[in-house]
């Protein structure tokens, strides 16, 4: 089935009806959307057995981006956010990419790290060649942890050992390297590191400590490219300003900070919303940021291209995955998964990675224009409307109303329902 992410008007209608058109645009069935309602999702019974003392879940908004083509397919893109603006946002900045065709995207084998320190080894520099002539027998212990894996075409791919200084004293450190494919790949990872760790630090003549994989996960990389039509963002001038602002966020650690948060507001929002380590991919993110002067710095990257239009790039580590964990437990997870129309782990990196720099873009462009907050505050005036206690029928007039005063607070929202209401109220007598 053809898949049409271009789905003007979602805004206006129910929920129901989204969800119908939703189904209507991909190859989800109707009824399996039925897993979105808080009644049908995740059950206590199955929190329970997620983490330890479970006393209840927590709701996320999950909504669906729309406008996204990746490497020439639609996809519509579920998003999990309490954010008011993020999937507006990214629906916004997909769409000005659809013009010149969407994001490109491109992803490398799905290598992750586990690091094994060795400690009291009295000869660390021919511990180090010990073990490296220990490669095959290393590998093949590794692989015999995880035959299933093997079988299917991952498993170790290579073996690395570093020596690390430090106050404390020389650490022989063992990397291995782990094809992992459609896993994220952490219990993968940490079970060959613990199974192997004693027959390590035996060839090093040493003790094992840590045995655990890395979340700097640079071996697993995602890239995406996007040219944004000049036009469409408001003309030269915005183009410029933007590559004004991008390149403090390449400069400032300080604007840097922000600006990525701004790509990892939409990568976190996916990545949560089919199951996956949000805590694990922002980690892997923010280790990248850091160039090779130390420095921290912007994860994107912008140009302009001869014909004027704006160039966006983006490349970081990404380690998602489809098999094990929440992603096959949750049953909204689940749903998204179906959604998103994926079956790798390197494509729905791929996507997720498009929604990253589709965020950054957005952002980019309010700040370069009217300024983050016009869009941001319309949003929020909602949240703020509905904590004042204002009905469906109510809700849209008190947003007018805030944000056409420019005072998006709780008092002033109580304030202009009651108005409201004395209005009514003098209208009925």
């Amino acid at each position: 089935m053809t898949v049409n992410s271009r789905l003007p008007g979602m805004r206006d209608l129910s929920i129901r009806e989204r969800r119908v058109r939703v189904a209507q645009a991909t190859a989800v069935e109707p009824k399996s959307l039925d897993v979105l309602d808080p009644e049908r999702g995740l059950t206590i019974e199955q929190a329970d057995h997620m983490v330890e003392n479970a006393i209840g879940v927590l709701g996320i908004p999950l909504g669906v981006a729309t406008n996204f083509i990746v490497n020439g397919r639609d996809h519509l893109v579920p998003m999990a956010t309490e954010e008011p603006s993020v999937i507006a946002a990214a629906s916004n900045a997909a769409r000005i990419a659809r013009i010149t065709g969407g994001f490109v995207t491109s992803v490398t084998e799905p290598l992750m790290r586990a690091q094994i320190q060795l400690l009291d080894v009295a000869d660390p520099h021919a511990a180090r060649l010990r073990l490296l002539e220990a490669r095959g027998e290393v590998i093949a212990l590794a692989n015999e942890q995880d035959p299933r894996l093997v079988h299917v075409g991952g498993g170790v791919r290579d073996v690395i050992v570093q020596l690390v200084e430090t106050p404390a004293g020389t650490y022989v450190v063992l990397h291995l390297i782990v094809d992992v494919r459609d896993a994220m790949g952490a219990n993968t990872v940490n079970t060959m590191a613990e199974a192997i760790a004693d027959r390590v630090a035996e060839i090093a003549r040493g003790r094992a400590l840590l045995r655990i994989l890395s979340n700097k996960a640079d071996l697993r990389r995602c890239r995406a490219r996007a040219v944004f039509d000049a036009a469409a963002l408001g003309g030269g001038e915005v183009v410029d300003n933007i590559l004004h602002a991008a390149a403090l966020a390449v400069a400032d650690p300080y604007r840097a900070a922000t600006h990525n948060k701004g790509i990892l507001n939409g990568i976190t929002a996916v990545v949560l919303a089919t199951g996956n380590d949000t805590r694990a991919v922002e980690a892997g993110a923010h280790s990248h940021a850091i160039d090779r002067h130390g420095r921290y710095t912007s994860l994107s990257h912008y140009e302009k291209d001869t014909d004027g239009n704006l160039v966006g790039t983006l490349e970081l580590p990404l380690a998602v995955g489809l098999v094990g964990g929440a992603t096959k437990v949750h049953p909204v997870a689940r749903a998204a998964v179906a959604m998103l129309g994926v079956t790798t782990a390197g494509e729905l990196g791929e996507i997720i990675t498009a929604v990253g720099l589709a965020q950054n873009l957005a952002a980019l462009r309010a700040l370069a224009t009217e300024g983050i907050q016009r869009g941001h505050m319309s949003l929020h005036a909602r949240n703020i409307a509905i904590t004042a206690g204002a009905t469906p029928d109510e809700l849209p007039l008190v947003v007018d109303r805030l944000t056409g005063d420019r005072l998006v607070r709780g008092e002033h929202a109580e304030q202009v329902l009651a108005e409201l209401r004395a209005d009514r109220e003098a209208g009925i007598r």
